[in-house]
């Protein structure tokens, strides 16, 4: 999902409390520092079972707390990504018998990633140890001991070679064993790019309310990351479920319902990889001989260095016709027969993030705060606007005629019609639409699931 733009800077979201909220919580805070000593028996009693703890009705009777009737519990989710790592802190309210809702999130985020520890291990240590600091600060004492903690890395860890990778995840796992919160031994590990596509799915579905009555719509999700693109839908037409390819369906398990989900990722097929594709170079190798690297792509005479993965490229333009003819063309051969069409997703509705949003922002589609709907083929007029516009004056991103290009044709291979409406957006709700959400409320759901007798 969206990246944290790489400031070097700290950065925290709140969601405010309703006040009412807020009183019934003050109210809760009071009640427990005068029965605190049979709560925090109950609270050690969960958390001794580890990752095997049933976290279910009468666990979290015992803890819980009646605000406005309302079952209170939290997660921690870090997201451990290539350019940072960031912790979401999630508190949630359950009515009884009913769908938890989310009440408020806490998010921060530091530089660099965890990976740029790969050769410094014990230094990743103190990052993770701040950021769970914030989790202290926002978690009421005596939940720790049953607010599950996890960290699930993406890209940045996925490049690293396997033993590097390994070793910082083991360090992180020692901080969070030595910590206060609920730890199991699955609480750290390299999230797949499907895994990664259906937590956002999930993130979106239930901020939109999807997951709460069943029968209800769902919506599609796409996400444009830097090496790879995700797409994760619920299929309703048999056919789609026939025709998907070996790897494109998975199976989901959410409040006791279970979902066959269409998700895939297209690992090599994010912005930046493709980009890198377009241009002719290959991932993780430098151009022999310092040769520049031509692409129709680029505007005619431009020349300049473009750093991809740590390697810096000499680029450059051509000088004859038609710039987005002959950057469509292009583009065309780096997806042929890399992405699978389905023809129902003419028939679902589709939220698309992270670079799609930024491009479309960029160049005026939507609103750059608020996000907002377009068609598919806004994408196409704008690609052929700006690289009309290329042909005879410089842009300040030499890469935008490319960008849109691609997006273009990258929406028209997954079978998008032009007039397919998609929504933008970066939050829900004033939340973020994060993949972390949904991961730890898969977490915390398949807790409720543990096997064991009845409760």
């Amino acid at each position: 999902m969206r990246k944290i733009p790489n400031h070097g800077t700290l950065r925290m979201t709140k969601v405010a409390y309703p006040l009412g909220l807020c009183l019934g919580l003050f109210i809760y805070v009071v009640y427990i520092k005068w029965h605190r000593a049979s709560a925090t028996q109950a609270f050690f009693t969960i958390a001794g079972a580890a990752s095997g703890a049933r976290w279910g009705q009468q666990a979290r009777s015992s803890l819980g707390s009646a605000i406005r009737g309302h079952e209170v519990f939290y997660g921690i989710m870090f997201d451990a990504g290539s350019t940072g790592t960031r912790v979401h802190v999630f508190q949630f309210a359950q009515p009884p018998g009913e769908t938890p809702t989310l009440t408020h999130e806490t998010f921060k985020a530091l530089k660099p990633g965890l990976s740029a520890y790969a050769d410094d291990v014990e230094k990743s240590a103190q990052g993770i140890q701040e950021l769970l600091d914030v989790a202290k600060q926002e978690i009421p004492f005596d939940f720790w001991k049953v607010t599950p903690l996890v960290l699930k890395a993406t890209a940045g860890l996925r490049l690293l070679p396997g033993e590097k990778a390994h070793k910082l995840l083991q360090k992180v796992k020692e901080v969070f064993k030595a910590s206060p919160f609920l730890v199991g031994d699955d609480c750290v590990s390299i999230m797949n790019g499907t895994d990664e596509g259906v937590s956002a799915w999930i993130t979106v579905n239930f901020l939109t309310g999807s997951l709460k009555t069943p029968g209800r719509s769902s919506v599609g999700m796409l996400d444009l990351g830097g090496g790879s693109t995700q797409i994760t839908f619920l299929p309703r037409v048999e056919g789609t479920l026939q025709a998907s390819p070996p790897g494109h369906l998975t199976a989901l398990q959410m409040f006791n319902r279970t979902y066959k989900l269409y998700s895939y990722s297209y690992l090599g097929l994010g912005l930046m990889s493709a980009r890198l594709a377009i241009l002719g170079g290959v991932e993780g190798k430098p151009v022999k001989d310092g040769k520049d690297l031509v692409s129709p792509c680029l505007s005619p005479g431009f020349k300049g260095e473009w750093e991809h993965a740590e390697i810096t490229y000499r680029i450059s333009g051509q000088k004859a016709g038609s710039l987005y003819e002959l950057c469509a063309s292009r583009v065309s051969e780096v997806l042929r027969n890399k992405v699978h069409r389905t023809e129902e997703v003419k028939h679902v509705d589709f939220y698309a993030f992270s670079y799609y949003y930024d491009l479309a922002a960029s160049v005026g589609l939507i609103d750059a705060e608020k996000g907002g709907s377009l068609v598919v083929g806004d994408f196409e007029i704008a690609a052929k606007y700006v690289c009309r516009t290329l042909e005879t004056q410089p842009h300040s991103s030499p890469f935008v005629c490319m960008d849109l290009t691609y997006i273009t044709l990258l929406l028209q291979e997954f079978g998008f019609p032009r007039d397919k409406v998609l929504k933008l957006t970066r939050k829900i709700d004033n939340v973020e639409t994060s993949w972390a959400l949904g991961a730890i409320f898969h977490y915390i759901d398949s807790l409720n699931r543990v096997k064991s007798p009845a409760l």
